[in-house]
């Protein structure tokens, strides 16, 4: 996988490293999966997942249905 990230963000990321004494690579990978567990934590986002869900059974079953 590949991400683009500014100068900046690129600096202050090896900077959190750096000083956490890790390497990029498990910083970014503790930061998505603290991003994801929050997703999990947050109704209003649960709320939307279920909703999109919902409609692609919808769809999927249309579909089906022809």
């Amino acid at each position: 996988m590949t991400i683009r990230l500014t100068d900046e963000q690129a600096e202050a990321l090896e900077t959190v490293a750096s000083v956490e004494q890790r390497a990029v690579s498990e910083v970014i990978r503790a930061a998505i999966s603290e991003h994801i567990e929050s997703r999990r934590k947050d109704p209003a986002f649960q709320e939307d997942l279920k909703a999109r869900l919902s409609r692609a059974r919808r769809l999927l079953a249309r579909q089906a249905g022809d």
